[in-house]
């Protein structure tokens, strides 16, 4: 089966990737694993978020910023092809700072950041009576010092933004197969071979977007990506009357009026299981915040794998021995589909990257370990 690019994976990065690629008129053939396949998609807290980003690496808040400035365009483009809503907002967001101490650390990290980048900065802090005004049906906790709160941050359904781009997907003419796990990738007359079981694709290019199967599918181009899983658990609540208008760094209102909690960072390899210690820790950082949200019923617990690079930033690259295979991935899909969608879908389509990317190649891991 012959076609211009296979995108491998259809997760969020993929599936945003062969969707700016469809509508650009390219063939785009989509390959997703099995369904037991670990997808990070399935425990994404559905935030779209600038504030605080790539505190150790301010390139990334430069990309992170280019990406939530393409949200817009790429939400009323994707909502219009395919008639449906994702409950995306862009009203703001805040991270609550528990303490005085947590208060000052946060915003000398957000002005370190804001004088390596320079420019207008995208937040402010709001102090505790300042906070209260702008979340009047909100009790805080006693702990709560006050907030850092970023103008251009939002949240929207990570579930249904993934349905969305994959019907979008297959609007435009593009192919999504399921179940199609792929083994091997080879370089042949000019050309990608790409192998699923018994089935075979063709194509000029290439993008590896599957998550923590990349490392191996990357290699097999040239790629070398050192990857790690982290788990990171989630609990909902019950469905109570909207009172909560913006999204918090660990705890937002959906449309549907449940509270979303979360979510852990921990390193226990391929375990996506949930534990009842992180759903108690969970429960009591966000009480402490919002006490009120002790008298609401867990109504669901879940657990998903992070793809997570050695600094936790994302990697774009493409072969240097094998030009026209890509490598695409990051830990925020969501976020980051606005710029997938379009400046990552463009430099596939002209078969280059461009230059802001290249502190992005995983060349970057190879450093020298000292004797």
């Amino acid at each position: 089966m012959q076609t211009d690019v296979i995108v491998i994976g259809a997760g969020t990065v993929g599936a945003a990737i062969a969707y700016g690629l469809v509508s650009r008129g390219l063939r785009v053939i989509v390959l997703d694993g099995s369904d037991t396949d670990h997808r990070a998609a399935r425990a994404n807290f559905g935030l779209v978020w600038l504030h605080g980003k790539g505190l150790t690496m301010p390139e990334y808040q430069r990309l992170t910023r280019q990406s939530v400035d393409l949200w817009p365009d790429f939400h009323d483009q994707l909502t219009r092809l395919v008639g449906g809503r994702i409950d995306y907002e862009r009203n703001g967001g805040l991270t609550l700072c528990l303490g005085e101490a947590a208060f000052d650390e946060r915003r000398h990290n957000l002005q370190r950041l804001h004088n390596t980048l320079g420019g207008d900065p995208d937040w402010e802090m709001l102090d505790r009576a300042e906070l209260e005004k702008l979340l009047p049906k909100v009790a805080l906790g006693p702990d709560v010092a006050g907030a850092s709160f970023g103008h251009h941050d939002g949240h929207v359904n990570p579930l249904k933004l993934l349905a969305s781009l994959h019907e979008a997907i297959r609007r435009l003419g593009g192919m999504l197969r399921p179940n199609t796990p792929v083994q091997t990738i080879a370089a042949r007359d000019g050309a990608f071979v790409v192998n699923s079981g018994d089935e075979r694709f063709e194509a000029g290019r290439v993008v590896i977007s599957a998550g923590l199967g990349s490392a191996l599918l990357a290699s097999q181009v040239g790629i070398e990506v050192p990857l790690r899983p982290q788990r990171g658990q989630i609990l909902v609540t019950e469905r109570i009357e909207p009172f909560l208008p913006l999204p918090t760094s660990g705890l937002r209102q959906t449309a549907e009026g449940t509270l979303m909690i979360g979510s852990t960072q921990e390193e226990t390899g391929y375990d996506a299981g949930t534990t009842v210690e992180a759903a108690a820790r969970m429960s009591h950082g966000a009480v402490r915040k919002v006490p009120r949200l002790a008298e609401l019923r867990m109504v669901r617990q879940w657990a998903g794998l992070r793809v997570m690079t050695p600094d936790s930033y994302p990697v774009y690259a493409q072969s240097p021995s094998h030009p026209g295979a890509f490598v695409a991935l990051c830990h925020s899909g969501v976020t980051l589909a606005g710029l997938h969608a379009d400046v990552i879908a463009d430099a596939v389509a002209a078969g280059s990257l461009p230059a802001s990317l290249d502190v992005f190649h995983p060349r970057r891991f190879d450093v020298p370990h000292a004797a």
